[in-house]
């Protein structure tokens, strides 16, 4: 008996220790971390460049899933060039390697720069204004943005999908030091494509995401446009839609299309 109450006690102080280990971390600030594991040479008949892979992920085990997208050096040299516009003294000791005049391309040259510019990126985050500026997100958004609107107008929906997806997962990593309406865009496009895809309800998941981030963030156009896609998607579903159309008419007489909303914004 008196062993069983021994088993007893040690398994339930086994039990505490992992809760407050739990705790301990659950207590931990969340960070923004950059890796830049590889560098690779483009060659081509114009120009000869390197591009550089970089992860974003979420501190510790609040990130499973890790994203990337490719960068050059002339993107760190321009976000550093806007964040001086905006931020000049804030930045007087943060900036990325500088260029170089020959060796660029040497193996022990790019391993170097990786490291540095994924200190850099580190830093910048490290600095309150830079990681809350919309100008540091979009470096890490903007062109696969760009790129999935070129997909999503050449009617190629399903390419485009997988890019704004992407997308979606880098800016909610992004959206604890942004600002909320952040997604509000990726979401619109997303709803578009699985529309042009024939997928009703995923569309509406998606609209339904954005939806309420745009009523709070006072986004009148997206929230016009997101209740007339979703009354046409409550119909198809066979789901009422009267207190979406009550909504609507409070809000604009002739919105435009998502589509054509999410066109515009991306243009």
């Amino acid at each position: 008996m008196a062993e069983t109450d021994l088993m007893s006690a040690a398994l339930t102080t086994k039990q505490l220790q992992q809760k407050l280990s739990s705790e301990k971390k659950s207590e931990r600030p969340v960070l923004l971390l950059f890796e830049i594991p590889s560098a690779r040479v483009v060659e081509n008949q114009l120009s000869k460049y390197v591009v550089y892979e970089v992860v974003v992920m979420l501190s510790g085990s609040f990130d499973s899933h890790h994203v990337s997208v490719e960068r050059r050096y002339s993107d760190f040299l321009r976000l550093q060039r806007l964040l001086l516009q905006e931020f000049d003294s804030a930045l007087e000791d943060v900036s990325p390697p500088p260029k170089l005049l020959s060796g660029n391309f040497c193996a022990a040259v790019l391993s170097q720069r990786r490291l540095a510019l994924q200190d850099y990126l580190a830093k910048l985050f490290s600095t309150r204004c830079v990681r809350r500026s919309p100008l540091f997100a979009a470096f890490f958004t903007e062109t696969e943005q760009r790129r999935a609107l070129v997909l999503l107008r050449g009617g190629q929906f399903r390419l485009a999908l997988q890019q704004l997806q992407d997308v979606l997962a880098l800016q909610e990593k992004l959206q604890r030091w942004q600002t909320p309406a952040l997604t509000v865009p990726t979401l619109c496009a997303l709803a578009v494509c699985h529309c042009d895809l024939q997928q009703p309800q995923e569309a509406l998941d998606a609209a339904q995401r954005a939806l309420p981030v745009a009523r709070r963030c006072g986004l009148r156009s997206h929230q016009a446009a997101l209740l007339r896609l979703l009354m046409d998607l409550s119909y198809q579903l066979g789901w009422p839609g009267a207190r979406l159309q009550d909504e609507l008419q409070g809000l604009q007489d002739d919105p435009p299309t998502l589509k054509e909303l999410v066109i515009q914004q991306f243009t």
